[in-house]
């Protein structure tokens, strides 16, 4: 057993853009926090691996080639490998737990 210190609480980025920051990676999954602040930029691009975000703090809006949904504390929203997602209409600063399965950047990209 490990307990995940910080994991899913808001820190203020160094810039306009989100920060990254991983809790736990093992072969299978990788553990992490993602935050935006009001008004910032989701700059990601698709990642190779399924995703799942826990909202634990914030409100935003997320944009996928789906559809659109306004998202709040409590949302969990996956996303499958490969699918363009961001989110957009940072409201307040965002704060959420990431879940990546397999752990985060272990799949190649396609050539």
């Amino acid at each position: 057993m490990r307990i995940i210190e910080g994991a899913g609480v808001w820190t203020e980025p160094a810039g306009a853009a989100g920060d990254w920051a991983e809790h736990l990676r093992t072969p299978d999954l990788s553990v992490g926090t993602y935050c935006i602040p009001a008004g910032g930029r989701d700059g990601q691009s698709p990642h190779t691996e399924d995703e799942v975000y826990v909202v634990t703090a914030g409100r935003a809006r997320i944009v996928t080639p789906g559809g659109t949904a306004e998202v709040g504390p409590g949302s969990v929203i996956f996303v499958p490998a490969g699918e363009e997602h961001r989110f957009d209409e940072v409201s307040e600063d965002l704060a959420l737990l990431v879940v990546f399965g397999p752990a985060y950047g272990s799949r190649a990209r396609p050539a």
